[in-house]
């Protein structure tokens, strides 16, 4: 029992959250804006300025195609929390506790996954060939270039390849870029906490998918819509 002489000692803050980390395409997002400003533009400019059955098909139209284009285009997003891994496709949302991934794997798409064998795309992250060999050529370059002592920047004897140079210097600028694809460098990141987390306990359970329900509803009500109002004529 605690007397007002001996208080009982302050029990410890809980720890804070850790905030999931999100991963989404940067060109994704901006050409998904893009399109839909487009779609809208012209979308209500026949609804307003449209005769006959053009606003109608108009907006048939755009209950179709805004939620597709938002769908592949804004939508995608990956959560990486400590205890799971939620991925938000077009269409679904799967929830996969770190305790069951088996593996993320990167080839010509990204994926996870899980120990039942089923895969899943990661939309949000998707394979630039570009710029996957982009990087390789870079660390080629720095390979060699570590190999013969030189500093990046500085080739001597000569012109630095693709470049013009004087003294031995490449007016092209120090080679500082990273030597993995960006989207390389996130399955890197989502490996390792895979590493980190894939015995913890909290993050054991069960594999869930979930439906877009909200996307694939007002989709099919605009395509319904527009197959009545041109089967009607």
């Amino acid at each position: 029992m605690t007397t007002p002489d001996h208080p009982s000692p302050a029990s410890p803050p809980p720890a804070p959250a850790v905030k999931d980390r999100i991963y989404r395409s940067p060109l994704g997002l901006a050409g998904g804006v893009l399109l839909l400003l487009v779609v809208l533009w012209l979308g209500l400019d026949a609804l307003v300025k449209g005769e006959g059955r053009t606003p109608w098909l108009a907006l048939a139209g755009l209950i179709l195609i805004v939620p597709v284009v938002a769908a592949f285009t804004l939508r995608p997003a990956v959560f990486a929390g400590e205890d799971r891994l939620r991925v938000r496709n077009p269409l679904r949302i799967i929830t996969l506790p770190w305790g069951e991934v088996a593996s993320l794997r990167s080839g010509y798409s990204n994926e996870v996954v899980a120990k039942s064998g089923t895969k899943y795309q990661l939309w949000a992250i998707p394979v630039s060939l570009r710029a996957r060999k982009k990087a390789a050529r870079r660390q080629q370059r720095a390979a060699a270039d570590a190999a013969r002592g030189v500093t990046p920047g500085r080739r001597g004897g000569g012109l630095a390849p693709g470049g013009f140079g004087l003294g031995g210097f490449s007016l092209r600028g120090p080679d500082t870029g990273p030597t993995r694809a960006e989207t390389d460098q996130v399955m890197d990141e989502l490996r390792e906490l895979l590493e980190n987390r894939g015995e913890a306990e909290s993050a054991q359970g069960e594999v869930t998918v979930r439906w877009a329900y909200e996307v694939m509803a007002p989709a099919v009500a605009g395509a319904v819509l527009l197959a009545i109002l041109v089967a009607v004529g």
